[in-house]
């Protein structure tokens, strides 16, 4: 599957910034992309998981790295945050110009013993699964019930997709996460885990998980910043907007994938279509192609105590944009979009189903088919 929108991204990158991060979930296929970039451009590629390369940059990185030529790729650099400040100092050199590209499978603020900034330097390139504009609306199901994850997605079978995303969890929590440098029993990481995929799309509060899990709420939050850090979870912030209404002022919480949120609550094939999950994993999964599609980061969801809501709030050129979703074969506008239209002075709301044409339901208010998402995005982006 070509992966041509993010390949340029990365491409324009390197032209701006001596340092370009691509950051993704592991096996969300960084490294096929390293490796696509690094068959166009002259390179040196290190791979922090083959134990030479990583040996390497133990023992000498800076006369490893000064020795180097062209474009320099090092592949899961979450593994040596030592190599931070050596990129630092590279990077501001005069005497010659290096570049590099940098994969990583974390928030570099989460990995411990990452205290140096490249602030001013790196041009940050996030990533995810493969998209509905990646794959095509015809396979937007599967891409649904298996999740973004090349292996899942083109596994042979759903057994097979099933079992590997199984394995997947199970590696995350027993290596991934302690190479991180975070000490945490893995089965209490997965109970939270789990717990969180059954609040999938809701309002957040810590309560009930501090009181199963008999944890502080400090500690609640340390284990939400984890997971959201390591590319898992996604947090849509609170909007507020100045009217004389009672808002919403907690985050709603989503799974990044929706595969992986299906084998969580343990729903093979297309279980999901009876589960009382279903709105809010339809929703998850719109949202996360909506904010992929757009690649923005000021997003929001908006609601008041009274009961109007709006699943996601865009500012984007200086314009509002609101998203409803709705697994509905003929969507219809409510009330609960008029308020959100005027109390929200929105330019545009568009209410996104599983369909395969779109038509208008207002002046303001358009029933966007899942079929015609990727190209409206386009457009909305390139504004």
């Amino acid at each position: 599957i070509k992966r041509a929108e993010i390949v340029h991204r990365i491409h324009t990158a390197l032209l701006r910034a001596p340092v370009t991060s691509i950051l993704g979930p592991r096996q969300c296929g960084k490294t096929t992309l390293g490796r696509m970039i690094a068959s166009d451009i002259p390179s040196t590629y290190f791979d922090l998981e083959n134990p030479l390369d990583a040996s390497a940059l133990s023992a000498s990185a800076m006369t490893t790295l000064e020795n180097s030529d062209g474009l320099i790729i090092i592949d899961e650099i979450q593994r040596q945050p030592e190599l931070f400040p050596i990129l630092r100092v590279l990077a501001d050199r005069s005497d010659r110009q290096f570049r590099f590209l940098i994969l990583g499978s974390a928030d570099p603020y989460l990995v411990k013993g990452t205290s140096e900034s490249l602030a001013g330097r790196v041009e940050f390139v996030d990533i995810s699964g493969f998209t509905i504009q990646e794959i095509g609306y015809n396979d937007y199901k599967k891409l649904w019930l298996r999740g973004g994850f090349p292996p899942s997605f083109l596994a042979d079978n759903e057994e097979d997709s099933y079992a590997w995303r199984s394995n997947y969890l199970r590696t995350f929590l027993e290596r991934d996460i302690p190479q991180l440098g975070i000490a945490i029993p893995a089965e209490t990481l997965r109970r939270f885990w789990t717990m969180i995929a059954h609040y999938h799309g809701k309002i957040w509060n810590a309560s009930p998980f501090s009181a199963s899990l008999s944890l502080s709420s400090q500690m609640i939050r340390r284990y939400l910043d984890i997971l959201t850090g390591a590319y898992m979870l996604r947090r849509i912030p609170p909007w507020h907007e100045n009217i004389k209404k009672r808002q919403i002022k907690a985050p709603k919480i989503y799974l990044r994938d929706t595969g992986i949120l299906h084998v969580l609550l343990a729903l093979r094939k297309d279980a999901i279509i009876t589960h009382p999950i279903l709105g809010a994993s339809w929703e998850g999964f719109v949202i996360e192609q909506i904010l992929t599609l757009l690649q923005t980061r000021e997003f929001y969801f908006w609601g008041t105590h009274a009961g109007a809501e709006l699943d996601l709030l865009i500012f984007l050129h200086g314009k509002r944009y609101g998203f409803e979703v709705k697994y509905s074969d003929a969507p219809k506008r409510t009330k609960s979009m008029i308020i959100a239209l005027h109390d929200l002075g929105l330019d545009e709301l568009f209410v996104v189903f599983p369909g395969s044409s779109s038509y208008q339901m207002h002046d303001k208010i358009t029933a966007l088919g899942l079929a015609d998402l990727a190209a409206i995005m386009l457009k909305i982006k390139q504004y």
